[in-house]
């Protein structure tokens, strides 16, 4: 076996282990409630005639069997939820499939476009696109939630207004949530449509609302049910109480977008700082393969490491812990 071939077989190796990593670290716990969630958030597709691959895929009776036994897993329970969050219509088994695929595949195409760019080729490029198709996925889904719980939080405060004024006009709370789902736009219909699903499935109010916060994980929405609640065990004037807290949100919503704009010099100076570095590096790598070669000389050692690397990971260290300490810095809480 030649040594490109061990390469890339210890790139298949690490990469069947990072998923398996991933696929432990994405949680555990699940029950009743998580897989109610699972039914209640479920939409009816029409049948239609297998029409490309991805039809042929959905109809799949082994991918079907995969799925099923997947999401019977904690984390395959745990994942579903956060494809949820994320608005993401895929099922489990496909978003592994599409993270093993990623995983394998950017070291693969980097082996290949070596051929025109030999330092792609490299060990540490080929690294590199392990970790890149590893963690490409994941920062996918984080995107995804964290842009649809944006959406999510903008859209609360004019929902909280037609809630109380539906109330005053007569309405039940029912009845208004049925209004804001026929009225307003995703992700706000999507998520009062799932509560409810979940109370015409038997599920009590307080439940289905305690559902929708642990699904959106909104300090916002949590501050509406927190009220909520309160107001159905004590009693009291919910359309006022609404409207109060639609004004709050309002004003938290406005002072989060000023100091957003007051700290955007701040926080694009440390995505510099801890992005420049790298990216000049892997351009110099790019254009001469040769030029580092010098730090991995072991004639100069310390404990039995080239210096040339203690120092580099001094300086990885170091970029790391200012780029927090930045982020710390411009994180103001309202």
């Amino acid at each position: 076996m030649t040594s490109i071939t061990l390469v890339v077989a210890a790139i298949a190796a690490v990469a069947i282990i990072l998923i398996a990593v991933g696929i432990a670290s994405s949680g555990s716990g699940s029950g009743v409630t998580a897989r109610l969630e699972r039914y209640a958030s479920s939409r009816p597709e029409k049948k239609e005639k297998a029409d490309g691959l991805a039809d042929l895929l959905a109809q799949s009776s082994a991918l079907a069997s995969i799925n099923k036994a997947v999401e019977q897993r904690d984390f395959g329970a745990n994942l579903a939820r956060e494809l949820a969050r994320a608005d993401l219509k895929l099922k489990v088994s496909e978003y592994l499939g599409i993270w093993a695929l990623t995983t394998v595949g950017v070291p693969v195409v980097f082996f290949v476009v070596g051929f025109a760019i030999s330092s792609l080729q490299s060990p540490i490029a080929l690294l590199g696109g392990l970790l890149l198709g590893f963690m490409a996925p994941r920062i996918w889904l984080g995107r995804r939630k964290s842009g649809r719980l944006s959406a999510f939080n903008k859209q609360l405060p004019d929902t909280i207004t037609l809630i109380a004024n539906a109330l005053r006009a007569g309405s039940s709370f029912l009845q208004a949530i049925e209004l804001v789902v026929r009225e307003s736009s995703p992700p706000i219909s999507t998520e009062f449509g799932r509560v409810i699903r979940e109370v015409n499935l038997g599920l009590p109010f307080d439940t289905a609302m305690e559902n929708m916060v642990r699904r959106l994980r909104s300090e916002d929405f949590e501050l509406m049910a927190t009220a909520i609640n309160i107001q159905h065990s004590v009693g009291g004037n919910l359309a006022e109480i609404l409207d109060s807290i639609a004004f709050t949100i309002r004003e938290r919503v406005r002072i989060k977008g000023e100091i957003r704009t007051l700290t955007a010099q701040q926080r694009l100076s440390g995505y510099v700082v801890g992005g420049l570095p790298f990216g000049l590096a892997a351009f110099i790598y790019l254009a001469a393969p040769t030029f580092f070669d010098p730090m991995f000389d072991d004639k100069v050692a310390v404990a039995g490491l080239p210096a040339g690397i203690i120092i580099l990971g001094a300086g990885v260290l170091m970029m790391m812990l200012g780029f927090m300490a930045i982020r710390k810095i411009v994180d103001i809480e309202v």
